[in-house]
């Protein structure tokens, strides 16, 4: 049942003022609105000169500065990064989307991602938005007509985000130009941030084959003394039984779960002897016709937060996350 994360390499960045090929994704770092309109405006402005689209998906401050810029611009969209839900990893699959249809008969498309850093929920959001980042490299490599901007407003933060954030960007922007990043990681695994211990008290079982009835009870009721609400339980139930199953079919037979609550989170971690090597896995939609690969899908699309660690030599850890408020 697990993934890896293999190390990636996306080649080397073409020097400042010349589009290298393939996918171009570029880490803007600015202070305040006045930094953020000169930089995003000015990638936009170069968009339009050429006859490309442009997709915006920033936070709803920002989205009204470029309106404001903008005058209803028909080549530019504007979509909500919240209808994707609060999960980052169900943000690939909406940026294909997203792109996808604004690209229709071939025709370039550029995008521009800011993610709502300071209003994320819990560190675990955090690390997996910043890996989410670093994924984007692998998920459009073969997507020479899509460019991508992520505008990140260092002030106030300190140099260790700017850097965590820099190390998932090939090109970094600076004066509407962009450069090479030499922070960026190119022929590394992806550097995890350690998945610290369950929180006291935690509940854990061990199953297998014939226990998905178990599992599902005894994480429903775990759940609702949690405090999760009815319905999401039910989604939870969903996305349990799917990696339950999993851990039985690919992750050795057999494996263990733990749950936990944590800063308004109710926790399920599973744990199994399987390796996924795959770092796409449960990020990108199953095609209709597709035998099998669904059960991540189906975790990160009913869950608040899906958390994987996966090694050859020391098995798979899953996590689903579920907010115990509203």
């Amino acid at each position: 049942m697990s993934t890896a994360l293999p190390p990636m390499s996306s080649g080397t960045p073409e020097p400042p003022g010349q589009a290298p090929a393939g996918f171009r994704h570029e880490l803007y770092p600015y202070r305040g609105a006045e930094q953020f309109l000169t930089g995003t405006l000015g990638f936009i402005h170069e968009a339009l000169e050429a006859d490309e689209a442009v997709v915006v998906a920033v936070p709803p401050d920002k989205t009204s500065l470029l309106r404001d810029e903008l005058a209803d611009e028909p080549a530019v969209t504007f979509v909500d990064t919240a209808t994707a839900g609060p999960n980052p990893g169900r943000l690939i699959a909406a940026w294909t989307a997203w792109l996808a249809q604004q690209g229709e008969g071939g025709r370039p498309v550029r995008g521009i991602g800011e993610s709502a850093w300071r209003r994320t929920r819990s560190a675990g959001h955090l690390a997996e938005l910043r890996y989410h980042e670093w994924l984007m490299n692998q998920a459009f490599a073969q997507s020479p007509a899509y460019a991508m901007l992520c505008p990140f407003d260092d002030a106030g933060e300190d140099q260790n985000a700017l850097q965590a954030l820099s190390r998932c960007h090939p090109l970094i922007r600076h004066d509407r130009q962009f450069m090479p990043n030499t922070d960026y990681l190119t022929d590394a695994a992806y550097p995890f941030d350690p998945l610290l211990g369950p929180c006291d008290p935690y509940q854990e079982i061990t199953y297998t084959n014939g226990d998905l009835a178990a599992i599902r009870s005894k994480v429903s009721q775990c759940a609702a003394d949690a405090g999760v609400l009815e319905g999401r339980r039910a989604k939870l139930a969903v996305a349990v039984t799917e990696i339950a199953s999993n851990s039985i079919r690919h992750g050795g037979g057999s494996g263990t779960m733990r749950t936990w609550t944590q800063d308004a989170e109710f926790v399920c971690e599973f744990r199994d002897a399987g390796y996924i090597s795959d770092a796409m896995a449960g990020r990108t939609r199953p095609s209709a016709d597709q035998i099998g690969g669904r059960g991540l899908w189906l975790a990160h699309q009913l869950c608040d937060l899906v958390q994987i660690r996966s090694a050859p030599d020391q098995g798979t850890t899953v996590r689903l996350h579920m907010d115990t408020e509203p």
